[in-house]
């Protein structure tokens, strides 16, 4: 089965940043000193990162009620349910992690600064959504793990499919809504943040790492899914050239800094030639995964969410 479960990793927001002026601080730069601007539009971009990353903190919590849900269509028949007669019923389903802190960060987040309508309340909605499926999740759970199913001849698994089908429908509809609109937010505050790394320390290591990940995101926003399986070629190969650039960009910074950017580079480098092999052999199927790629589509996020942890180590690492 292919399948595209990729973090996104927090923004760096255990320090200040500042922030490079735009459009939207141009008003308050020429009505107050510079400092206060400065400080004014510091405080501006960390409250946005903070917000963004309590989003990001659920959402890649809540992965695993997708993952979970996957794992119960991968041996139930949908539109029947559970029979009991299935090959693989032991599959069960995952249980699910403990995410109220999480929750309560996200809700937190949604009531401050900066207002974000259209985010906040598809947030909202997906938070309700996730919390109406997770109890039918860990019951399940728990039914075939138990295998209780063996006591009641399934009569408590086709209630709970019944249960969970549209819970699940509500849940990753709204999961996708706020996965598009989080994406848009992202990678603009990801762009502030590398204008506000650039300003105060020129192109270093942290900005390295930061333009890096920048652009394998921007990749990882292209990639297959089971849902969407055919990939615009033009779009993805123009995202690829984004990374190669960003690449080459930190091969430049090695040339003229020893140690480099630790604990990335290597990985960074062998993602994209894996990116360039998947590529071309995409092409040869006409974007189409399904024939021959999907292998090659999953290596490729589970190297991403290596990078994730590596990039956050690799900042640290750096100040």
């Amino acid at each position: 089965m292919l399948t595209r479960t990729f973090f996104y990793g927090a923004a760096c927001a255990t320090a200040l940043l500042l922030a490079a002026p735009g459009a939207g601080w141009a008003q308050s730069a020429a009505t107050v000193p510079a400092g206060s601007a400065s400080k004014a539009a510091d405080d501006d971009l960390q409250a946005a990162i903070t917000k963004s990353n309590a989003y990001t903190g659920l959402m890649n919590r809540t992965l695993r009620a997708i993952q979970s849900w996957e794992r119960y269509d991968s041996w139930v028949d949908m539109k029947k349910g559970p029979t009991g007669k299935e090959r693989y019923i032991t599959y069960g389903l995952y249980s699910l992690y403990d995410v109220n802190s999480e929750i309560k960060k996200a809700e937190e987040a949604m009531a401050r600064e900066p207002k974000l309508p259209a985010i906040d309340e598809t947030m909202g909605r997906y938070i309700k959504a996730y919390q109406e499926l997770a109890p039918l999740i860990t019951r399940a759970e728990r039914y075939y793990d138990r295998k209780d199913y063996r006591d009641d001849n399934l009569a408590e698994g086709q209630k709970l499919h019944a249960l969970m089908v549209p819970a699940a429908k509500t849940f990753l509809e709204e999961r996708a809504k706020v996965d598009a609109l989080m994406r848009v937010y992202k990678r603009g505050l990801d762009q502030r943040e590398l204008a506000s790394v650039e300003q105060r320390e020129g192109k270093s290591a942290r900005w390295q790492v930061r333009n890096i990940m920048i652009n394998a995101r921007a990749v990882m926003d292209l990639m297959p899914s089971n849902e969407s399986p055919i990939v615009d070629l033009k779009s993805f190969n123009a995202a690829i050239a984004d990374y190669a650039a960003a690449v080459r960009e930190m091969d430049a910074f090695k040339d003229k800094e020893p140690k480099g950017v630790p604990f990335i580079e290597s990985q960074a480098s062998s993602w994209l030639g894996k990116l360039r092999d998947f590529s071309d052999k995409l092409a040869k199927s006409k974007g189409d995964v399904r024939r021959g790629a999907a292998n090659d589509a999953n290596w490729l996020v589970s190297s991403y969410n290596t990078m994730v942890s590596l990039s956050e180590t690799a900042v640290r690492m750096s100040r």
